[in-house]
Protein backbone atom coordinates (compact mmCIF):
# COMPACT_ATOMS: atom_id res chain seq x y z
CA UNK A 1 0.00 0.00 0.00
CA UNK A 2 1.46 3.66 -0.68
CA UNK A 3 2.68 5.12 2.16
CA UNK A 4 0.81 8.59 1.85
CA UNK A 5 -2.20 6.47 1.97
CA UNK A 6 -1.75 4.43 4.28
CA UNK A 7 -0.74 7.82 6.86
CA UNK A 8 -3.65 9.60 5.37
CA UNK A 9 -5.64 6.65 6.59
CA UNK A 10 -4.92 6.66 9.81
CA UNK A 11 -5.00 10.11 10.48
CA UNK A 12 -8.80 9.52 9.54
CA UNK A 13 -9.28 6.99 12.02
CA UNK A 14 -7.68 9.37 14.83
CA UNK A 15 -10.11 12.23 13.67
CA UNK A 16 -12.62 9.87 13.63
CA UNK A 17 -12.04 8.33 17.12
CA UNK A 18 -11.97 12.24 17.79
CA UNK A 19 -9.34 10.73 21.00
CA UNK A 20 -12.84 9.56 22.26
CA UNK A 21 -11.80 12.24 25.27
CA UNK A 22 -14.71 14.92 24.10
CA UNK A 23 -17.16 13.28 22.11
CA UNK A 24 -20.47 15.42 22.26
CA UNK A 25 -21.88 14.82 25.49
CA UNK A 26 -24.31 16.57 28.25
CA UNK A 27 -22.97 19.18 30.74
CA UNK A 28 -22.06 17.52 34.20
CA UNK A 29 -25.47 16.44 35.35
CA UNK A 30 -24.60 17.00 39.33
CA UNK A 31 -23.61 20.37 38.63
CA UNK A 32 -26.74 21.79 36.84
CA UNK A 33 -26.31 23.27 33.60
CA UNK A 34 -27.49 26.51 30.83
CA UNK A 35 -30.98 26.42 30.04
CA UNK A 36 -32.21 24.49 26.96
CA UNK A 37 -32.85 27.72 25.25
CA UNK A 38 -29.72 29.52 25.73
CA UNK A 39 -27.39 26.30 24.84
CA UNK A 40 -29.38 26.35 21.57
CA UNK A 41 -28.21 29.36 20.52
CA UNK A 42 -24.62 29.13 20.47
CA UNK A 43 -22.65 27.62 18.08
CA UNK A 44 -20.85 24.43 19.41
CA UNK A 45 -17.41 23.72 17.92
CA UNK A 46 -16.73 19.83 17.82
CA UNK A 47 -13.18 18.43 18.20
CA UNK A 48 -13.29 16.90 14.98
CA UNK A 49 -14.03 20.75 13.08
CA UNK A 50 -11.28 22.36 15.33
CA UNK A 51 -8.58 19.38 13.99
CA UNK A 52 -10.25 20.50 10.63
CA UNK A 53 -9.14 23.81 10.66
CA UNK A 54 -6.12 23.39 12.39
CA UNK A 55 -4.83 20.76 9.71
CA UNK A 56 -6.01 22.86 6.65
CA UNK A 57 -3.95 26.52 7.99
CA UNK A 58 -1.58 25.50 10.33
CA UNK A 59 1.72 26.03 9.17
CA UNK A 60 3.73 23.32 11.12
CA UNK A 61 1.95 21.37 8.08
CA UNK A 62 1.70 23.54 5.40
CA UNK A 63 5.71 23.04 5.79
CA UNK A 64 6.28 19.89 4.78
CA UNK A 65 4.92 20.39 1.28
CA UNK A 66 7.82 23.03 0.68
CA UNK A 67 10.00 20.82 2.15
CA UNK A 68 8.72 17.83 -0.03
CA UNK A 69 9.21 20.19 -3.15
CA UNK A 70 13.34 20.42 -2.22
CA UNK A 71 14.08 16.80 -1.83
CA UNK A 72 12.53 16.06 -4.68
CA UNK A 73 14.39 19.04 -6.37
CA UNK A 74 17.59 17.27 -4.30
CA UNK A 75 16.65 14.13 -6.04
CA UNK A 76 16.93 15.51 -9.52
CA UNK A 77 20.42 16.90 -8.50
CA UNK A 78 21.39 13.54 -7.47
CA UNK A 79 20.10 11.61 -10.44
CA UNK A 80 22.12 14.46 -12.71
CA UNK A 81 25.24 12.84 -14.47
CA UNK A 82 28.74 14.89 -14.55
CA UNK A 83 28.47 17.94 -16.73
CA UNK A 84 30.11 18.19 -19.92
CA UNK A 85 33.24 21.03 -20.20
CA UNK A 86 33.70 22.65 -23.75
CA UNK A 87 37.12 24.22 -23.59
CA UNK A 88 39.48 26.24 -25.96
CA UNK A 89 42.86 26.49 -25.80
CA UNK A 90 45.24 28.95 -27.85
CA UNK A 91 48.76 28.43 -27.95
CA UNK A 92 51.84 29.88 -29.55
CA UNK A 93 50.55 33.17 -30.58
CA UNK A 94 50.92 36.82 -29.93
CA UNK A 95 55.11 35.69 -29.32
CA UNK A 96 57.74 37.05 -31.27
CA UNK A 97 59.57 35.80 -33.85
CA UNK A 98 57.93 33.16 -35.41
CA UNK A 99 55.21 32.80 -32.73
CA UNK A 100 54.30 36.77 -33.44
CA UNK A 101 50.78 36.99 -34.05
CA UNK A 102 48.31 34.41 -34.93
CA UNK A 103 49.39 33.10 -38.11
CA UNK A 104 51.91 30.24 -36.37
CA UNK A 105 49.01 29.52 -33.16
CA UNK A 106 47.43 26.34 -33.24
CA UNK A 107 44.07 26.39 -31.84
CA UNK A 108 42.69 22.99 -29.60
CA UNK A 109 38.84 22.73 -29.51
CA UNK A 110 38.04 20.09 -26.25
CA UNK A 111 34.90 18.19 -24.61
CA UNK A 112 35.64 16.93 -21.56
CA UNK A 113 33.93 14.93 -18.36
CA UNK A 114 34.03 12.87 -15.82
CA UNK A 115 33.40 9.02 -15.77
CA UNK A 116 31.52 8.32 -12.75
CA UNK A 117 32.63 4.74 -11.58
CA UNK A 118 31.48 2.88 -8.25
CA UNK A 119 28.34 3.74 -8.15
CA UNK A 120 28.33 6.81 -7.05
CA UNK A 121 25.15 8.28 -9.06
CA UNK A 122 22.81 5.27 -8.16
CA UNK A 123 23.95 5.82 -4.21
CA UNK A 124 23.37 9.43 -4.41
CA UNK A 125 19.55 8.79 -5.95
CA UNK A 126 19.03 5.79 -3.03
CA UNK A 127 20.03 8.30 -0.51
CA UNK A 128 18.15 11.43 -1.70
CA UNK A 129 15.12 8.45 -2.52
CA UNK A 130 15.10 7.66 1.29
CA UNK A 131 15.04 10.98 2.65
CA UNK A 132 11.72 11.44 0.58
CA UNK A 133 9.96 8.05 2.02
CA UNK A 134 11.33 9.31 5.46
CA UNK A 135 9.51 12.43 5.00
CA UNK A 136 6.20 10.83 4.99
CA UNK A 137 6.48 9.45 8.65
CA UNK A 138 7.93 12.61 9.85
CA UNK A 139 4.75 14.65 8.32
CA UNK A 140 2.78 11.87 10.60
CA UNK A 141 4.58 12.58 13.55
CA UNK A 142 4.52 16.22 13.48
CA UNK A 143 0.26 15.89 12.90
CA UNK A 144 -0.14 13.70 15.74
CA UNK A 145 1.95 15.76 17.83
CA UNK A 146 -0.18 18.87 16.52
CA UNK A 147 -3.49 17.18 17.23
CA UNK A 148 -2.93 16.31 20.37
CA UNK A 149 -1.88 20.04 20.90
CA UNK A 150 -5.72 20.58 19.47
CA UNK A 151 -7.01 17.82 21.93
CA UNK A 152 -5.10 19.23 25.07
CA UNK A 153 -6.10 23.34 24.41
CA UNK A 154 -9.68 21.70 23.49
CA UNK A 155 -10.01 19.89 26.74
CA UNK A 156 -8.64 23.41 28.52
CA UNK A 157 -12.09 24.58 27.06
CA UNK A 158 -14.05 21.90 28.00
CA UNK A 159 -12.56 22.11 31.82
CA UNK A 160 -12.59 25.94 32.17
CA UNK A 161 -16.54 25.78 30.94
CA UNK A 162 -16.95 22.55 33.63
CA UNK A 163 -15.38 24.74 36.18
CA UNK A 164 -17.86 27.63 35.46
CA UNK A 165 -20.59 24.73 36.03
CA UNK A 166 -19.21 24.23 39.14
CA UNK A 167 -19.06 27.48 40.41
CA UNK A 168 -22.25 28.08 39.22
CA UNK A 169 -23.41 25.50 41.89
CA UNK A 170 -21.13 26.80 44.56
CA UNK A 171 -23.24 30.03 43.95
CA UNK A 172 -26.68 28.99 43.83
CA UNK A 173 -26.21 26.73 47.40
CA UNK A 174 -24.79 29.88 49.00
CA UNK A 175 -27.32 32.08 47.31
CA UNK A 176 -29.95 29.66 49.45
CA UNK A 177 -27.87 29.67 52.43
CA UNK A 178 -28.23 33.77 52.48
CA UNK A 179 -32.09 33.40 52.24
CA UNK A 180 -31.95 31.12 54.98
CA UNK A 181 -29.93 33.45 57.11
CA UNK A 182 -32.06 36.39 56.70
CA UNK A 183 -34.72 34.81 57.29
CA UNK A 184 -33.83 33.26 60.70
CA UNK A 185 -32.29 36.67 61.08
CA UNK A 186 -35.97 38.09 60.74
CA UNK A 187 -37.27 35.52 63.03
CA UNK A 188 -34.89 36.52 65.60
CA UNK A 189 -33.41 32.88 65.64
CA UNK A 190 -29.94 33.51 64.26
CA UNK A 191 -27.57 36.41 64.60
CA UNK A 192 -26.51 38.93 61.83
CA UNK A 193 -22.85 38.15 61.89
CA UNK A 194 -24.12 34.67 60.31
CA UNK A 195 -26.38 36.45 57.10
CA UNK A 196 -22.90 38.33 56.83
CA UNK A 197 -20.76 35.46 56.82
CA UNK A 198 -22.88 33.70 54.39
CA UNK A 199 -23.08 36.76 52.45
CA UNK A 200 -18.74 37.15 52.17
CA UNK A 201 -18.84 33.16 51.12
CA UNK A 202 -21.84 34.13 48.34
CA UNK A 203 -19.55 36.80 47.54
CA UNK A 204 -16.37 34.55 47.26
CA UNK A 205 -17.99 31.93 44.98
CA UNK A 206 -18.90 34.53 42.57
CA UNK A 207 -15.89 35.21 42.27
CA UNK A 208 -14.05 32.00 41.40
CA UNK A 209 -17.19 31.55 39.56
CA UNK A 210 -16.05 34.83 37.36
CA UNK A 211 -12.21 33.59 37.62
CA UNK A 212 -13.29 30.35 35.98
CA UNK A 213 -15.58 32.68 33.20
CA UNK A 214 -12.16 34.47 32.63
CA UNK A 215 -9.99 31.26 32.34
CA UNK A 216 -12.84 30.16 29.53
CA UNK A 217 -11.77 33.39 27.38
CA UNK A 218 -8.65 32.45 27.44
CA UNK A 219 -8.76 29.17 27.24
CA UNK A 220 -10.14 29.77 24.45
CA UNK A 221 -8.17 31.93 22.62
CA UNK A 222 -5.44 29.53 23.02
CA UNK A 223 -7.26 27.20 21.11
CA UNK A 224 -8.20 29.61 18.56
CA UNK A 225 -4.32 30.90 18.19
CA UNK A 226 -4.30 27.55 16.53
CA UNK A 227 -6.07 28.34 13.43
CA UNK A 228 -4.89 32.04 12.99
CA UNK A 229 -7.17 33.24 14.54
CA UNK A 230 -6.20 36.63 17.18
CA UNK A 231 -9.14 37.95 18.57
CA UNK A 232 -11.34 36.36 20.76
CA UNK A 233 -13.75 34.37 19.34
CA UNK A 234 -17.42 33.79 20.63
CA UNK A 235 -17.36 30.16 20.55
CA UNK A 236 -18.43 26.89 22.41
CA UNK A 237 -17.30 23.63 23.07
CA UNK A 238 -19.16 20.38 23.65
CA UNK A 239 -18.21 17.67 26.09
CA UNK A 240 -17.97 16.53 29.10
CA UNK A 241 -14.39 15.36 30.59
CA UNK A 242 -15.94 13.21 33.37
CA UNK A 243 -16.83 11.03 31.04
CA UNK A 244 -13.94 8.54 30.21
CA UNK A 245 -13.75 5.34 27.75
CA UNK A 246 -12.90 2.25 28.67
CA UNK A 247 -9.52 1.01 27.51
CA UNK A 248 -8.24 -1.84 26.25
CA UNK A 249 -5.21 -4.12 28.49
CA UNK A 250 -2.03 -2.10 28.71
CA UNK A 251 -0.41 -4.98 26.45
CA UNK A 252 -2.85 -4.65 24.12
CA UNK A 253 -2.00 -1.05 23.74
CA UNK A 254 1.80 -1.44 24.30
CA UNK A 255 1.86 -3.68 21.10
CA UNK A 256 0.59 -1.11 19.40
CA UNK A 257 4.15 1.07 20.03
CA UNK A 258 5.45 -0.65 17.06
CA UNK A 259 3.64 0.94 14.52
CA UNK A 260 4.02 4.36 15.70
CA UNK A 261 5.74 7.20 13.56
CA UNK A 262 8.29 7.35 16.75
CA UNK A 263 9.39 4.45 16.35
CA UNK A 264 8.56 3.51 12.62
CA UNK A 265 10.93 5.96 11.45
CA UNK A 266 13.98 4.24 12.36
CA UNK A 267 12.98 1.93 9.66
CA UNK A 268 13.58 5.18 7.10
CA UNK A 269 16.41 6.03 9.10
CA UNK A 270 18.21 2.86 8.29
CA UNK A 271 17.98 2.90 4.95
CA UNK A 272 19.06 6.57 5.01
CA UNK A 273 21.99 5.31 7.08
CA UNK A 274 22.80 2.75 4.95
CA UNK A 275 22.46 4.69 1.60
CA UNK A 276 24.92 7.36 3.00
CA UNK A 277 27.28 3.76 3.62
CA UNK A 278 26.84 3.16 0.29
CA UNK A 279 27.95 6.46 -1.27
CA UNK A 280 30.92 6.75 0.89
CA UNK A 281 32.13 2.93 -0.10
CA UNK A 282 31.61 4.45 -3.98
CA UNK A 283 34.22 6.95 -3.32
CA UNK A 284 36.80 4.62 -2.99
CA UNK A 285 36.53 3.80 -6.68
CA UNK A 286 38.14 6.86 -7.96
CA UNK A 287 36.57 8.69 -11.50
CA UNK A 288 38.36 8.94 -14.51
CA UNK A 289 38.35 12.58 -15.89
CA UNK A 290 38.62 12.39 -19.50
CA UNK A 291 39.10 14.92 -22.48
CA UNK A 292 38.78 14.82 -26.31
CA UNK A 293 39.15 17.26 -29.07
CA UNK A 294 40.88 18.61 -31.90
CA UNK A 295 44.24 20.82 -32.99
CA UNK A 296 45.19 23.41 -35.72
CA UNK A 297 48.59 22.16 -35.79
CA UNK A 298 51.28 25.40 -36.49
CA UNK A 299 52.28 24.15 -39.45
CA UNK A 300 49.97 24.62 -42.37
CA UNK A 301 46.33 24.01 -41.72
CA UNK A 302 46.25 20.70 -40.83
CA UNK A 303 44.30 19.67 -38.10
CA UNK A 304 44.54 16.73 -35.34
CA UNK A 305 42.89 14.32 -32.78
CA UNK A 306 43.72 15.20 -28.83
CA UNK A 307 42.28 13.05 -25.96
CA UNK A 308 43.61 12.51 -22.43
CA UNK A 309 42.41 10.58 -19.39
CA UNK A 310 43.29 11.25 -15.59
CA UNK A 311 42.38 9.48 -12.45
CA UNK A 312 43.58 10.52 -9.01
CA UNK A 313 45.39 8.50 -6.95
CA UNK A 314 44.39 7.60 -3.13
CA UNK A 315 41.31 7.26 -3.24
CA UNK A 316 40.63 4.14 -1.45
CA UNK A 317 42.37 6.08 1.51
CA UNK A 318 40.80 9.03 1.36
CA UNK A 319 37.19 7.46 2.06
CA UNK A 320 37.93 5.32 4.64
CA UNK A 321 37.50 8.10 7.32
CA UNK A 322 33.70 8.83 6.49
CA UNK A 323 33.28 4.76 5.17
CA UNK A 324 34.29 4.48 9.12
CA UNK A 325 32.04 7.45 10.06
CA UNK A 326 28.70 6.14 8.04
CA UNK A 327 29.18 2.27 9.46
CA UNK A 328 29.27 4.29 13.10
CA UNK A 329 26.34 6.18 12.65
CA UNK A 330 24.60 3.10 11.40
CA UNK A 331 25.37 0.95 13.48
CA UNK A 332 24.31 3.71 16.43
CA UNK A 333 20.62 3.51 15.18
CA UNK A 334 20.15 0.18 16.86
CA UNK A 335 20.99 1.76 19.90
CA UNK A 336 18.89 4.40 19.25
CA UNK A 337 15.73 2.94 18.05
CA UNK A 338 16.13 0.23 21.59
CA UNK A 339 16.34 3.31 23.80
CA UNK A 340 13.56 5.42 22.21
CA UNK A 341 11.25 2.00 22.57
CA UNK A 342 11.97 2.27 26.34
CA UNK A 343 11.13 5.96 26.79
CA UNK A 344 8.24 5.55 25.05
CA UNK A 345 7.03 2.25 26.90
CA UNK A 346 7.60 4.07 29.99
CA UNK A 347 6.00 7.01 29.35
CA UNK A 348 3.10 4.70 27.92
CA UNK A 349 3.05 2.79 31.30
CA UNK A 350 2.98 6.48 33.03
CA UNK A 351 0.07 7.83 31.25
CA UNK A 352 -1.94 3.90 31.62
CA UNK A 353 -1.38 4.43 35.23
CA UNK A 354 -2.35 8.01 35.63
CA UNK A 355 -5.61 7.51 33.04
CA UNK A 356 -6.74 4.15 35.32
CA UNK A 357 -6.37 6.50 38.73
CA UNK A 358 -7.97 8.80 37.55
CA UNK A 359 -10.66 7.38 36.10
CA UNK A 360 -11.55 5.62 39.35
CA UNK A 361 -11.53 8.45 41.36
CA UNK A 362 -13.96 9.70 38.82
CA UNK A 363 -16.73 7.16 39.06
CA UNK A 364 -15.82 6.70 42.62
CA UNK A 365 -16.70 10.42 43.26
CA UNK A 366 -19.16 10.16 40.72
CA UNK A 367 -21.09 6.37 42.59
CA UNK A 368 -20.19 7.21 46.06
CA UNK A 369 -18.65 10.44 47.44
CA UNK A 370 -20.84 13.05 45.31
CA UNK A 371 -24.25 11.24 46.33
CA UNK A 372 -23.43 11.21 49.92
CA UNK A 373 -22.32 14.75 50.05
CA UNK A 374 -25.92 15.87 48.62
CA UNK A 375 -27.47 13.99 50.79
CA UNK A 376 -25.97 15.43 53.56
CA UNK A 377 -25.80 18.85 51.88
CA UNK A 378 -30.11 18.66 51.57
CA UNK A 379 -29.97 16.98 55.25
CA UNK A 380 -27.55 20.12 56.97
CA UNK A 381 -30.35 22.63 55.30
CA UNK A 382 -33.56 20.82 56.35
CA UNK A 383 -31.92 20.85 59.73
CA UNK A 384 -30.63 24.51 59.73
CA UNK A 385 -34.01 25.50 58.65
CA UNK A 386 -35.59 24.04 61.63
CA UNK A 387 -32.75 25.34 63.71
CA UNK A 388 -31.56 21.91 64.38
CA UNK A 389 -27.42 23.08 63.02
CA UNK A 390 -25.54 25.91 62.81
CA UNK A 391 -24.89 27.80 59.97
CA UNK A 392 -20.58 27.32 59.82
CA UNK A 393 -21.74 23.36 60.02
CA UNK A 394 -24.36 23.28 56.89
CA UNK A 395 -21.36 25.70 55.34
CA UNK A 396 -18.82 23.28 55.44
CA UNK A 397 -21.11 20.52 53.96
CA UNK A 398 -21.46 22.99 50.81
CA UNK A 399 -17.79 23.64 50.99
CA UNK A 400 -17.24 19.96 51.17
CA UNK A 401 -19.60 19.55 48.13
CA UNK A 402 -17.67 22.30 46.03
CA UNK A 403 -14.25 20.63 46.97
CA UNK A 404 -15.78 16.57 46.35
CA UNK A 405 -16.80 17.97 42.24
CA UNK A 406 -13.83 20.35 42.23
CA UNK A 407 -11.47 17.27 42.55
CA UNK A 408 -13.40 14.79 40.78
CA UNK A 409 -13.06 17.63 37.81
CA UNK A 410 -9.34 18.06 38.40
CA UNK A 411 -9.18 14.06 38.18
CA UNK A 412 -11.09 13.89 35.03
CA UNK A 413 -8.53 16.26 33.36
CA UNK A 414 -5.49 14.16 34.37
CA UNK A 415 -7.15 11.02 33.12
CA UNK A 416 -8.12 12.87 29.76
CA UNK A 417 -4.55 14.63 29.23
CA UNK A 418 -2.81 10.90 29.69
CA UNK A 419 -5.44 9.33 27.08
CA UNK A 420 -3.99 12.32 25.12
CA UNK A 421 -0.60 11.34 25.29
CA UNK A 422 -1.58 7.44 25.00
CA UNK A 423 -3.45 7.90 21.77
CA UNK A 424 -0.25 10.35 20.32
CA UNK A 425 2.00 7.20 21.59
CA UNK A 426 -0.25 4.88 19.52
CA UNK A 427 -1.33 7.34 16.93
CA UNK A 428 -4.71 4.93 16.93
CA UNK A 429 -8.05 5.97 18.37
CA UNK A 430 -8.10 3.19 21.32
CA UNK A 431 -11.64 2.11 22.33
CA UNK A 432 -12.60 -1.15 24.08
CA UNK A 433 -15.71 -2.50 24.88
CA UNK A 434 -17.74 0.33 26.86
CA UNK A 435 -19.05 -2.75 29.39
CA UNK A 436 -16.12 -4.05 30.20
CA UNK A 437 -13.50 -2.01 32.83
CA UNK A 438 -9.79 -1.53 31.67
CA UNK A 439 -7.44 -3.41 33.08
CA UNK A 440 -4.15 -2.33 34.42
Amino acid sequence: MDASLLHRRRWRRVVAGAWLLLATASAVADVGSAPASAVSEKTVLTLDQAIGRVVAVHPDLAIFRYTETGLRAAADTAAQRPALTVGATLENAFGTGAASGVHGAEFTLTLASVLERGGKRAARQALATSRIDALALTREAKRLDLLAEVARRYLDVVAAQAQVAIGDADVAQRARTVTAAAQRLKAGASPESARLTAEALQARAELERDRARANVTAARRRLVLLWGEREDSPIEVGGDPRALPALPAFATIAAQLERTPELQRFADETRIREARLQLARSARTPDLEWQVGVRRLQDGADWGLVGSVSMPLGSARRAEPDIRAATAEREALALERESSELTLYATLAQAYGQFAAGKAEVERSRDDLLPRLQRAEAAAERAYRAGALSYLEWAQVQSETTAARQQQLSAAIDAQRALIEIQRLTGEPLTADPDKEATP
